[in-house]
C-alpha cells in the first residue's frame, strides 16, 4: 500500500491524494508556494536559501523555481541548525559534503548530526555555565570586570571605567 496523506474534512480523496502523493516514479517537483507551504518557510527565505547555496532548484520554460521533494529534508535541517544557533555558512559547508546524485540516506544525515552534536554538547555546557554563574551575578554589583566570572575578556574599554559610563 502506498503512502496515505490527511487532507481536509470533506475533500475528495482522489483529488486530494493526486495533489499531495508523489507520482509512481516518485520525481515529482515541487513549487517554491507548495515548499514554503510544506516546509513552514517563507517563499522569501527558501529563495535567500537558493542564493546561499543551501537548496537548489531547476528552471521551468516559464522560469519558475521547481525544487525535487528532497528539499523538504534539507529545509528541515536548516531549520533545526538554525534553532541550535548554527550560522547559515556553517550549515552550508555541512550540506555541501550531502551527496547531490542522489537523495541523501540515514547514513548521510547521521554523519551530518554527529558532527553538529559536539557543537550543541558544547553549546549547552556553555549556557548551563551561564546560567549556574548568572544567580550569583545578579545583585553582586561587583561591576568590576577583574573579578566578574561572566566578564568578556575581549573589552578593551574596561581600563575606562565601570558599567556603561566612562568616568
Amino acid at each position: 500500500m502506498g503512502p496515505t496523506v490527511q487532507c481536509e474534512e470533506g475533500a475528495d480523496s482522489a483529488e486530494c491524494n493526486s495533489r499531495h502523493l508523489p507520482e509512481a516514479d516518485g520525481l515529482q517537483e515541487l513549487s517554491v508556494g507548495e515548499v514554503a507551504s510544506r516546509s513552514g518557510v517563507a517563499v522569501s527565505a527558501l529563495h535567500f536559501y537558493e542564493k546561499q547555496g543551501l537548496i537548489a532548484s531547476a528552471r521551468t520554460a516559464g522560469n519558475q523555481r521547481r525544487y525535487a521533494r528532497a528539499v523538504l529534508r534539507r529545509v528541515a535541517v536548516i531549520k533545526v541548525a538554525q534553532r541550535m544557533g548554527i550560522p547559515l555558512a556553517e550549515i552550508a559547508q555541512a550540506l555541501a559534503h550531502l551527496p547531490g546524485n542522489r537523495v541523501p540516506g540515514k547514513r548521510d544525515w547521521a554523519s551530518l548530526s554527529s558532527h553538529w552534536k559536539g557543537q550543541l554538547d558544547e553549546r549547552i555546557a556553555t549556557l548551563t555555565q551561564l546560567r549556574d554563574q548568572l544567580d550569583s551575578c545578579i545583585g553582586c554589583g561587583c561591576l568590576s570586570l577583574k573579578v566578574c566570572p561572566l566578564r568578556n575578556e575581549q573589552d578593551c574599554l574596561a581600563g575606562q571605567g565601570a558599567g556603561p559610563h566612562f568616568r
